[in-house]
């Protein structure tokens, strides 16, 4: 179903929280650090649309589709290093992400972020945006042996909120959220605010999809007790 259909979405036990794309828009400082570190590398211009498309993978993906094997270590120690310089130019608290955060919180289903974002720079951003006040476990990169959509990390993040995949839902705006929900058995609703369209989102396997965080908390009517 996409959010051009009406309807209600059943109270989740509890949700797992995409970041990039989902919650933020923080494009245009990745792309540009992306941009920078692929050119000192020597390599030619990416295309920022290249990039863009790939976000929701780690950084070695992304990385990988311009810069050849034998960089790549140095490459994503470069990101690493450039990125937290430039990390809020930008940046986009996409609209209806806090206010939806805060209806779930005051409902008392457990939430957190789950992201490919490195973990770090996750929490900081959480922070930064407002986040953290209402859903202290943030889980991102670097921080478990796992990436998404991997079961394993996906069954780590269900277990530091106590809940299991059963009634919990993943909000997201990727193919990648997709499969982590089919890997883990979990309901997958998605947001075409990232770099994805709905009719990709529902072609990837999305339970629904809409146009904004906005559209799917009207969707959701059984969130406060």
């Amino acid at each position: 179903m996409s959010s051009k259909s009406t309807i209600q979405l059943p109270r989740p036990t509890a949700i797992l929280w995409d970041l990039d794309g989902t919650l933020i828009d923080q494009t245009a400082a990745i792309i540009r650090c992306y941009r920078e570190v692929i050119l000192d590398m020597g390599y030619a211009q990416p295309n920022d649309d290249v990039i863009r498309r790939s976000l929701g993978g780690v950084m070695a993906e992304t990385m990988g589709l311009f810069v050849e094997s034998e960089h790549m270590d140095v490459s994503c120690k470069a990101f690493r290093k450039r990125f937290p310089e430039i990390m809020f130019d930008g940046l986009i608290l996409l609209a209806g992400g806090i206010e939806l955060i805060e209806r779930v919180y005051k409902a008392r289903i457990p939430q957190v972020i789950f992201t490919n974002k490195h973990g770090d720079t996750a929490r900081k951003v959480s922070r930064y945006a407002g986040f953290a006040k209402y859903i202290p476990i943030c889980i991102g990169s670097a921080d478990t042996e796992w990436r998404k959509p991997q079961l394993a990390l996906t069954q780590h993040v269900l277990d530091q909120i106590e809940v299991s995949a059963e009634g919990s839902i993943i909000i997201g705006d990727s193919p990648t959220d997709i499969a982590v929900a089919q890997n883990a058995g979990l309901t997958c609703y998605c947001v075409a605010t990232g770099a994805h369209s709905l009719d990709e989102l529902m072609e990837a396997g999305a339970d629904a999809a809409f146009e904004s965080l906005i559209e799917l908390g009207q969707a959701i009517k059984l969130l406060e007790l």
